[in-house]
């Protein structure tokens, strides 16, 4: 009976010991959670039951451009081929006028998604890029109706997304009937319209990180359109932009060929002005122009700057193959009242 005891007693051991190792082997193989598992996991139920951080739940603040509106200093801006795509060509120009351009234009067609890569390039150059939005194929009256309402949040979302600034013209030179935007076809109210209906969408995107650049071509040429029926209103407008070129028949001074434009201007608003697209043709008199129009921007403090039309289309305004004019642009330049880092100047 002792005997018997025993070796029941010595079985049920050797089963007991083979169960434990059984289980303890199950329990290392098991994918259950860590101690550090268990840690994350905990620190995870904690944070899951905190109120949300606000960089998760919501956007950044909105760049605030007040400070480019009216700097302290001039805008020198370029307009230029491939730019800012190759960043060379806009290294090759700053070396040829000595100091950087610190606006950049970009143009868009009306149905373009948002440039934001080339913005972003352009800001990273210490320069706010200038973007004319053209509506070559879209009627003006067909976008205050709505009827492309989709791309033009779209459009907005994009440009407060990136909370970089930009500074827009849209439908430039609108008082002209060389666009399918001016004059041939479209009214001022038409215009009108479709202005304050693209902002009231950049608005209702919060993308109040745009210089808005009203931009009518200069007078001259048009005398006889009224500028004051075409103007959307101070709400919905930063900037005055004006276009216009110092040719080899027509006006040859500033007196003559931006001031009667600014004066008509200045009648129905007192924002502030810039040259938006201007360039010298090639004569006898593009060395006094280049001169004159660094005068008049330096001499009026309402004149922000400008940006020069570097471009071989209708004729060749570039400088870089004009010594001469080269030079008289590269003195102007290098008064310490033009150009300004745009992305320092924060």
């Amino acid at each position: 009976m002792t005997t018997r005891r025993l070796l029941t007693m010595m079985a049920v051991l050797v089963i007991g010991v083979f169960a434990y190792a059984s289980v303890t082997t199950l329990r290392a193989a098991s994918p259950g959670p860590s101690p550090s598992n268990v840690a994350a996991n905990g620190q995870a139920e904690a944070e899951s039951s905190a109120s949300p951080s606000p960089s998760a739940s919501t956007p950044p603040p909105v760049y605030d451009i007040t400070h480019l509106v009216r700097p302290d200093r001039k805008y020198l801006g370029v307009a230029m081929l491939d730019v800012p795509q190759n960043l060379g060509h806009l290294q090759a120009y700053t070396a040829a006028v000595g100091t950087p351009p610190n606006v950049v234009t970009i143009y868009e067609s009306f149905d373009d998604a948002f440039a934001a890569n080339e913005v972003r390039t352009i800001y990273s150059q210490g320069a706010l890029a200038i973007i004319r939005w053209e509506p070559t194929t879209k009627r003006l009256a067909d976008i205050a109706a709505g009827v492309h309402d989709k791309y033009i949040l779209d459009f907005a979302t994009a440009v407060r997304r990136l909370n970089l600034p930009i500074a827009l013209t849209v439908a430039h030179e609108m008082n002209g009937d060389w666009y399918p935007w001016g004059t041939k076809g479209n009214t001022p109210a038409d215009f009108v319209a479709a202005w304050r209906h693209i902002h009231d969408v950049f608005a209702k995107a919060g993308a109040t990180n745009v210089i808005w650049i009203w931009n009518p071509n200069d007078i001259y040429p048009v005398p006889d359109v009224k500028l004051q029926p075409l103007y959307p209103g101070d709400a919905y407008v930063d900037w005055i932009g004006v276009t216009g070129y110092w040719g080899v028949i027509g006006p040859q001074t500033y007196g003559t060929l931006f001031l009667p434009t600014l004066l008509d201007i200045r009648k129905f608003t007192q924002k502030p002005f810039i040259i938006a697209e201007t360039s010298v043709e090639p004569g006898t008199n593009q060395v006094t122009s280049v001169k004159a129009l660094f005068s008049a921007v330096k001499t009026h403090d309402d004149i922000l700057g400008f940006v020069w039309y570097d471009y071989n289309r209708q004729g060749d305004w570039r400088l870089e193959n004009r010594p001469d004019v080269q030079a008289a642009y590269k003195s102007g330049a290098s008064n310490s009242l033009f150009g300004f880092d745009v992305s320092a100047a924060r």
